[in-house]
């Protein structure tokens, strides 16, 4: 068992802080809103700290979970920022969809002060982080990523070193690239079937089997029949998702066409007043256009 602390209670970090207490580790948590931080150690024990600082002292894990890469710039850096309070030899462990570049850039400030960061970010979703399982795509150094692999292994399902820092975010790119394909494919199908008149259900229950099954169309395709996006993962996090993506490949000289269109789309649906409702609402924005 380790002593861990985890920053950033949201409806991922939350649940994923609580699998670590169950599993025995030693967790100290910090949320930037302090309530949140209390009704977890309410919840599960542990301590709530006041700042990433404190609750990075003595912890050989350092796991956070927060927004964007201003947000992790602002739980690393600083007097009140984890680096702070990150003792040598500790292992920093990176849950947030960010950039590769402020990846690297917060490995190399790490290692400054003779700790490891590995970059993991997760895909699963809340369902997923609440059941422990998570899928986890690491960057980092070897030994860093296998000291921390059976710690990760609390709230992940799959765990997988992809390569050097940086390694985990470019991974994690190509899973969002390819849910905006997928969802977009299931949007324009169930639609279709609806306006063929098919029954939507059996559609996909003869289908789902075949070589055009995902995992979002088992998981979706109900509530994007019932018309019902007040859950999963926002449009709004798929919109950053996305742009993080597209600057990635503009970077490299990967064309992402497709994605680009498709981040439009979820402008559209931002417009429509749908910046908090799951991302397969890509059907509701082609409901209103056929009711144009």
């Amino acid at each position: 068992m380790a002593r861990c602390a985890f920053l950033g209670l949201g409806v991922m970090g939350f649940p994923m802080a609580g699998h670590l207490a169950a599993a025995g580790h030693e967790v100290t948590v910090y949320n930037r809103t302090r309530s949140k931080a209390e009704d977890w150690t309410a919840r599960h024990g542990g301590r709530a700290a006041g700042t990433p600082a404190e609750a990075a002292e003595g912890a050989r894990f350092v796991m956070a979970c927060v927004g964007n890469d201003d947000d992790l710039r602002g739980v690393c850096e600083g007097p009140d920022g984890a680096f702070a309070g990150l003792a040598p030899g500790a292992t920093f462990v990176d849950h947030t969809t960010v950039s590769a570049e402020v990846t690297r850039a917060m490995a190399e400030i790490a290692a400054e002060g003779d700790a490891a960061f590995v970059d993991a970010p997760v895909s699963g979703g809340q369902a997923g982080a609440e059941n422990g399982q998570l899928v986890v795509m690491c960057g980092g150094p070897q030994d860093a990523y296998d000291a921390a692999e059976p710690v990760i292994a609390a709230y992940a399902k799959a765990c997988r070193r992809m390569g050097d820092t940086g390694a985990g975010q470019l991974t994690k790119m190509v899973n969002q690239i390819c849910i905006a394909g997928l969802l977009q494919g299931l949007a324009e199908g169930l639609t279709f079937a609806r306006r063929a008149g098919l029954d939507g259900e059996a559609v996909i229950d003869v289908i789902q089997g075949g070589a055009a099954g995902s995992w979002q169309m088992v998981n979706r395709h109900a509530t994007m029949l019932a018309d019902e996006y007040d859950h999963g993962f926002a449009v709004d996090w798929m919109r950053k998702d996305l742009g993080i993506c597209l600057r990635e490949g503009d970077a490299m000289g990967a064309p992402l066409p497709a994605t680009a269109l498709i981040d439009q789309f979820y402008k559209d649906v931002q417009a429509m007043g749908g910046g908090r409702w799951d991302t397969s609402s890509l059907m509701a924005r082609l409901e209103r256009l056929s009711k144009e």
